[in-house]
């Protein structure tokens, strides 16, 4: 019995080694667990601006990555048979180490750029950003290597960090939850404006999430909460748009849609005229 026991000690057969590489990792996931608890807890208890949520889901990353590794490179130095295949390996000539260095590098760019990310904030975990018309959604996790957005159609959207780094994002919530709504609307060339205006003010203040995001002075001297504007009179129609502050960017589309809708049931019912397409026809 004795013998079976040195000879697992020694890790000097498959077997020793594997339930040897097991117990290690399975140490090291027990320290990673224990000390992304008590990372929580103490930034919980500090109650400090400067850890965020952000923060702390790439912190929990970053501890779990570092001690695999760490794990990894403690297997390597203990079992003899993995020591001298290693010595052996990085012994080797420099070209090894310049095609790892090569292949490391986009990983490591990543890295990086997560880094500043969490560092800078342009965005945050929980943060509803736009990169461009395709790219729209609410951020769910920053990682080592990329950026998880979870899209309005339930889609996960992974963009690695080098790349979103770069990108020209607009972030509906990095200060405060308020944004300006433009609302367009079209009526017929002989509709009273004044009317059409009066009933979109009253249509868009029925509803919960529209703010008065006027100054005290901007009170004072402005007639209306909603700004509305004649952009343009074209061959068929007059477009107006309504300026409508609202404080939950993710109702916004579903506040532009309910609008239209109530507005062009009211414009009906009280006889505002609506445009109608105009067709010139040209006998040749």
């Amino acid at each position: 019995m004795k013998k079976y026991i040195d000879n697992f000690l020694e890790l000097d057969s498959f077997w020793s080694i594997f339930f040897y590489s097991l117990f290690v990792f399975f140490i090291t996931w027990m320290i990673s667990r224990i000390v992304r608890y008590f990372l929580v807890i103490y930034i919980k208890y500090r109650k400090t601006e400067r850890f965020g949520g952000t923060s702390v889901f790439f912190l929990k990353n970053s501890i779990k990555f570092f001690l695999g590794l760490c794990a990894f490179g403690y297997l390597i130095y203990t079992v003899p048979s993995l020591r001298s295949k290693a010595t052996i390996i990085f012994s080797g000539a420099g070209i090894l180490a310049a095609i790892i260095g090569f292949a490391a590098q986009a990983a490591l760019s990543n890295l990086i750029a997560g880094v500043f990310i969490v560092v800078f904030k342009p965005f945050r975990v929980g943060d509803y950003i736009k990169i461009d018309e395709e790219r729209i959604g609410i951020v769910q996790d920053i990682t080592l290597r990329h950026t998880i957005i979870n899209t309005f159609e339930n889609k996960r959207l992974i963009i690695p960090n080098s790349i979103i780094s770069t990108e020209s994002i607009l972030n509906h919530t990095i200060e405060d939850s308020y944004i300006l709504s433009f609302n367009n609307f079209k009526i017929g060339l002989n509709a009273d404006v004044d009317l059409a205006k009066k009933i979109i003010r009253e249509e868009a203040l029925k509803f919960d999430h529209v703010i008065d995001n006027r100054t005290p002075e901007e009170v004072l001297t402005e007639d209306h909460q909603i700004v509305i504007r004649f952009i343009d009179l074209n061959e068929g129609f007059i477009h107006l748009r309504a300026y409508v502050w609202v404080d939950e960017p993710f109702e916004e589309f579903k506040f532009k849609c309910n609008l239209k809708e109530a507005v062009h049931k009211r414009f009906k019912e009280e006889g505002v005229d609506l445009p109608i397409l105009m067709r010139k026809i040209y006998n040749v």
